[in-house]
């Protein structure tokens, strides 16, 4: 049966090639663009881990939740007793680095104005590691001999009208409601993913913070991991220990509810488009292929004049129709795989998104699951198209087939 579909599809070039055509179209189209949303993902995801979440942070329980309006309760008292025990659980070949912080909140004046801040204290060399995906604007990056160096964010800059080498009063409570102060000198200004983010941000050495906030202990453990994959499994072996001593564990995942809502988004988006495609290469497929058979119908007629039953011929157009779905899939895959190896070769410029100012350049990746649903579903439309005129053809009678012959 299928020797003798494969011959027919052959012996109909036109056809045949009008129909491939249609399903190629529709696998690389579904390729390309799943390729790229994908990218997008990945993409978005490594710029928020590499600008401020990293793949973990750990805090002391309730911390994420209250610990903003009193960090006093849920500091890490022992930070080194923590870093260790990360270590010896994971494996240090897991790990890129584990870096502390201090957060707080406070005053930043430069002689002539005040300006409300988020600061971070900072492990300086270990943070540079962090931030790749971080732009440093104007001056350096803070290394560990900045004992009072500062890094401001963009808008904090701008706001206050700093450059690199400005001094500025940082003024912030300590964790005992006293107020105190330090003078620091600009070393830097940064742009990260979030306009947000950039417009209130400074960061400072972990040790000139400790001495601000009068502690020497740390809010939370930022972890960066070799691959971005092993977040799931390092967060269950690390919670599992961890758990007894206090501590809870967030993923970059969900520090950034907007990556979530931003993957729920386009999920919705490329299923319609699969929809869209799907019911495009369904109705050109069924075209063409109504075409083909209704012009065969005398030849249907003749081989069932000669004793072939109707669901056999049902069984050859289904055959005819299935080749030309495996054959064009294939193609379409193939074509699909190279021109995205192509197109990422040269890049796609793409504008900054919402709440950023900093563009990226796209890429097509290759995704095994996307390159399975786009071959599936160029298959099911070659299919599904054929069902109805196969079976019209099959229950005819052998006398009006047969009269399509002359």
């Amino acid at each position: 049966m299928f020797k003798l579909a494969l011959r027919n599809n052959f012996r109909q070039k036109m056809r045949s090639a009008i129909t491939l055509a249609a399903i190629i179209s529709g696998v690389v189209g579904i390729i390309l663009a799943g390729g790229w949303i994908n990218n997008i993902f990945v993409q978005l995801g490594e710029a928020l881990i590499h600008s401020q979440s990293g793949h973990l942070q750990i805090y002391k329980q309730g911390y994420y939740d209250t610990g903003s309006r009193s960090p006093e309760k849920y500091l890490i008292t022992e930070p080194d007793n923590v870093k260790k025990q990360i270590a010896e659980e994971v494996g240090v070949e897991k790990f890129d680095s584990v870096m502390a912080r201090l957060n707080f909140s406070g005053l930043l004046n430069n002689g002539r104005s005040d300006l409300s801040i988020i600061g971070e204290g900072v492990q300086p060399e270990m943070e540079a590691k962090l931030g790749s995906s971080v732009l440093i604007t104007t001056g350096r990056q803070l290394t560990n001999e900045d004992a009072f160096g500062i890094m401001l964010g963009k808008g904090v800059a701008q706001a206050l009208n700093l450059k690199p080498g400005d001094y500025v009063t940082l003024l912030v409570n300590t964790l005992e409601g006293a107020l105190n102060s330090l003078d620091f000198e600009v070393i830097g200004t940064f742009q990260s993913f979030s306009n947000d983010y950039d417009a209130r941000a400074v960061k400072i050495p972990l040790a000139a913070a400790q001495e601000l906030l009068g502690t020497q202990g740390v809010n939370a453990f930022v972890v960066l991991l070799k691959r971005t994959e092993d977040t799931d499994p390092i967060t269950i072996r690390l919670a599992a220990r961890l758990g007894a001593a206090g501590l809870e564990i967030k993923t970059w995942m969900e520090l950034n509810d907007f990556y979530e809502k931003t993957v729920e988004l386009y999920k919705g988006q490329f299923g319609v488009l699969q929809l869209i495609i799907l019911i495009m290469v369904l109705l050109s497929v069924a075209n063409s292929i109504n075409m083909s058979i209704f012009e065969r119908v005398g030849e249907f007629g003749t081989m069932m004049a000669l004793g072939n039953r109707s669901n056999q011929i049902f069984q050859l157009i289904l055959s005819e129709s299935l080749l030309l779905g495996v054959i064009g899939s294939g193609i379409g895959v193939g074509i699909g795989i190279l021109l995205a190896l192509a197109i990422s070769a040269i890049g796609i410029s793409m504008p900054p998104p919402p709440n950023a100012d900093l563009g990226y350049t796209a890429q097509i990746q290759i995704v095994p699951s996307v390159l399975l649903m786009a071959f599936i579903i160029g298959l099911s439309a070659t299919v599904l198209a054929a069902l109805l005129p196969a079976r019209q053809v099959s229950r005819m009678q052998v006398v009006e087939a047969l009269r399509q012959n002359y």
